[in-house]
């Protein structure tokens, strides 16, 4: 299916692009913060297994972990334990750049050990290559799992979705609602399925923090989880009128992701039954990640940055979809669906307050 970021020595690469991702990561860090808390106080565990799930390559694979040690450390300090050991495991599928992450290892752990105030528990690191829609650890053996901007990938493009979605990429107004369905269907599967394997590979009492790409709205097709696809699709269109692209390519490409709303996310958790739901935060974050609305004041100034926006949204999504539109559509194109969807994307920005939704779910494994 072509589903993994662009490789990190790329101008349009995830490493080099993924400064909204690495915004929504500071928006959830009170929630994973206490939740850590409540991990160590109530096991005060000699070692403890940590997971990051859909990991990716750049600056935001080892943030999370840095964090997480900090916390137990400045928790060990407090209480006066010894520093428990930590393993840490980086999952992502196997076309992932795991090379470039084992490369920045030493000098992660380094950066680590002078930021702390005292001597830190021993760290090691393992690459876990694979699909998290399935099992990948051996039971009971983790402690903690996190999984940010990952889980609104499906597994696969819905069944049946293909030559029933005409004119679109993803889920949009003028979607059938079989193909709502499909999709629905699809996350539902795919969540179940994540939710019973770590189920099987946390141990009693262990906990997960995941954040999604959401929606507040009842309905999976609204603009404020369509709208960035919608704006590709117009690209898309207008080079399949200049014959740059085949319509018969357009009508069966379809993106495999789904922005669930808090209910569906909550039905599947009660409907598996393995976790307790300790919170549900919803959170915003512009797609410029940066909120230039509040921090300009001055029209001139507001125009220069959107303009410098439309081209950083591209590169953001360029990163993540690109080996999508190759596998489907070819390297020939990609240059120009880029541009055009930049062009789109630089007016539409000038002009509205343009947010996606984030939904963070902290969980407890039941006794």
């Amino acid at each position: 299916m072509g589903l993994h970021m662009n490789a990190s020595d790329e101008e349009a690469s995830y490493a080099k692009n993924s400064s909204l991702q690495r915004k929504v990561i500071s928006l959830t860090k009170a929630l994973r913060d206490e939740l850590i808390t409540s991990l160590y106080c109530n096991t005060l565990p000699k070692s403890l297994a940590i997971a990051d799930l859909g990991c990716s390559s750049g600056p935001n694979t080892l943030l999370v972990i840095s964090e997480f040690i900090k916390v137990v450390e400045n928790l060990c300090r407090k209480f006066n334990q010894k520093s428990p050991e930590y393993k840490v495991s980086l999952n992502d599928l196997p076309e992932n750049d795991f090379n470039s992450v084992f490369k920045s290892l030493e000098i992660f752990k380094k950066k680590l050990i002078d930021e702390m105030e005292t001597k830190m528990g021993s760290c090691y690191f393992f690459g876990v290559p694979g699909s998290f829609y399935d099992r990948i650890f051996p039971e009971k053996s983790l402690h903690f799992v996190h999984s940010s901007y990952s889980l609104h990938w499906l597994s696969r493009v819905p069944e049946g979705v293909d030559n029933h979605n005409k004119g679109n990429i993803y889920l949009s107004t003028t979607s059938p609602s079989n193909v709502l369905k499909a999709y629905y269907k699809q996350f539902q599967n795919d969540f179940s399925i994540f939710l019973a394997c770590r189920a099987k590979e946390l141990v009693e009492g262990g906990c997960m923090i995941l954040t999604f790409m959401g929606r507040q709205n009842d309905d999976p097709s609204n603009k404020e989880c369509c709208y960035s696809w919608d704006l590709m699709t117009i690209a898309l269109k207008d080079m399949v009128l200049l014959g740059i692209i085949d319509e018969e390519k357009l009508d069966t490409f379809n993106i495999p992701n789904y922005y669930p709303s808090p209910s569906e996310v909550k039905l599947e958790v009660l409907k598996e039954g393995s976790f307790a739901i300790n919170k549900l935060e919803i959170s915003e974050v512009n797609w410029n990640a940066v909120d230039h609305w509040e921090a300009l004041d001055i029209e001139s100034e507001i125009s220069k940055s959107f303009k410098d926006d439309g081209y950083n949204m591209t590169q953001c999504m360029r990163a993540v979809t690109e080996p999508l539109l190759v596998c489907h559509f070819g390297d020939s194109v990609i240059e120009e669906i880029f541009e055009r969807y930049k062009n789109i994307l630089t007016d539409r920005m000038s002009k509205e307050r343009t947010k996606f939704t984030n939904l963070t779910l902290s969980l407890t494994k039941k006794s």
